[in-house]
C-alpha cells in the first residue's frame, strides 16, 4: 500500500510564488522585462562576435559562447517562473522538474567550464604574449568548448539518474523558484544519504575551477603590475576586470547556494541567492561585456545599426 502511495505525487508546486490575487503580476513584468533584454543582449553579443571580423579572436569566441550558453540556461527557468506568476498554475512533473534540474546544471557546469578557458586564455596572452598565437588556436578554443559542453551534460547524468529511483510521498510543495537538488531530496521517501556525495561532486567541480581561474588571475595581476607602461597596466586591467566581475558574481552565489553542505538557510534567503546565478548574473553579463567594451559597442552597431547602401 506504502509503494502506491508513492505513485501518487506526480506533480510538484512552487509554492514561494504568490497568486494573482497576491500581486503575482508585480512580479511578473519586471521578470518579463528581465528575461527579454538576457536574450536580446546575449544574442545581440553572439550574433555581434560571429558576424563581425574584427572580433574573431579567441577572447571574443568564447564571450560569445557565454552568451550563447546565458540564453541557454536562463530559458530552462525563467519562462517557467513567468508561467507560475502568470496563469496561477505553478505545478511541474516529476519528468520536467528532472529535465529542469539537468538541463539547469548541465548548462551551469559548461558556463564555470567556459569561464576556466576564458582565465587560461587571459593568462596566457598576458603572461605568454609571444607565444599566445602558436599555443590558443582556434583549433583548441573549439576543443576547449566541446570539452566544457561534454563535461557539464555528463557529470549531472548520474544524479540525475540516481534521483529518478526515488520515490516521492506527503508533501509534493517545492520552497523554491526552480527544481533543485536539494529541495527535491527534502521530499523524497526514502534514505537521501548519498545527498552527501552530490555535494561533494558539486564542491569539487566549483572549487577546482574556482582554483584554476583563481591561480591564473593572481599570476596575471603580478605581471600587469611589473608592467613599466601605465598605459598598457590600464588595458590589461579593464580587459580582465569584466572576466573578474563575472567570474567573482557567478561563482560567489553558486558557492554560497552548493558548498554549504549540512548548513541550513531561511526559505527566504534560499530564494536571494538563487535569483543571483539564475537571473542576475545572466543580466549582468550583456551589461559588463557590451557597455564597458568599446569594440563590443562599436561591432553591434556595424552588425545591427549599419544602413544598407
Amino acid at each position: 500500500m506504502a509503494s502506491r502511495n508513492w505513485t501518487l505525487v506526480t506533480e510538484f508546486l512552487f509554492s514561494v510564488f504568490p497568486r494573482p490575487h497576491e500581486g503575482s503580476l508585480y512580479f511578473f513584468v519586471p521578470l518579463l522585462l528581465v528575461y527579454v533584454f538576457i536574450v536580446a543582449g546575449n544574442l545581440a553579443i553572439f550574433l555581434a562576435v560571429q558576424r563581425d571580423a574584427a572580433l574573431h579572436t579567441p577572447m571574443y569566441f568564447f564571450i560569445s559562447v557565454l552568451s550563447f550558453l546565458e540564453v541557454c540556461y536562463t530559458t530552462t527557468t525563467i519562462p517557467k517562473m513567468l508561467a507560475s506568476l502568470a496563469g496561477g498554475h505553478r505545478g511541474i512533473s516529476l519528468a520536467g522538474c528532472l529535465l529542469q534540474m539537468y538541463f539547469f546544471h548541465s548548462l551551469g557546469i559548461s558556463e564555470g567550464c567556459v569561464l576556466t578557458a576564458m582565465a587560461i586564455d587571459r593568462y596566457v596572452a598576458i603572461c605568454h604574449p609571444l607565444r599566445y598565437p602558436t599555443i590558443v588556436t582556434p583549433r583548441l578554443c573549439a576543443q576547449l568548448t566541446a570539452g566544457s559542453c561534454l563535461c557539464g551534460f555528463l557529470l549531472v547524468l548520474p544524479e540525475i539518474a540516481w534521483m529518478a529511483t526515488l520515490p516521492f510521498c506527503g508533501s509534493n510543495r517545492i520552497q523554491q523558484i526552480f527544481c533543485d537538488f536539494t529541495p527535491l531530496l527534502r521530499l523524497a521517501c526514502a534514505d537521501t544519504s548519498l545527498v552527501v556525495i552530490v555535494d561533494a561532486v558539486h564542491a569539487a567541480e566549483i572549487l577546482a575551477s574556482f582554483l584554476v581561474i583563481a591561480l591564473s588571475y593572481a599570476r596575471i595581476i603580478v605581471v600587469i603590475l611589473r608592467m613599466p607602461s601605465a598605459e598598457g597596466r590600464h588595458r590589461a586591467f579593464s580587459t580582465c576586470t569584466a572576466h573578474l566581475a563575472v567570474f567573482l558574481l557567478f561563482f560567489g552565489s553558486v558557492a554560497v547556494m552548493y558548498l554549504r553542505f549540512s548548513a541550513t538557510y531561511s526559505v527566504f534567503w534560499d530564494v536571494v541567492t538563487a535569483v543571483a546565478f539564475v537571473i542576475l548574473a545572466p543580466f549582468l553579463n550583456p551589461i559588463i561585456y557590451s557597455l564597458r567594451n568599446q569594440d563590443m559597442k562599436d561591432a553591434i552597431r556595424r552588425v545591427f545599426c549599419s544602413q544598407p547602401r
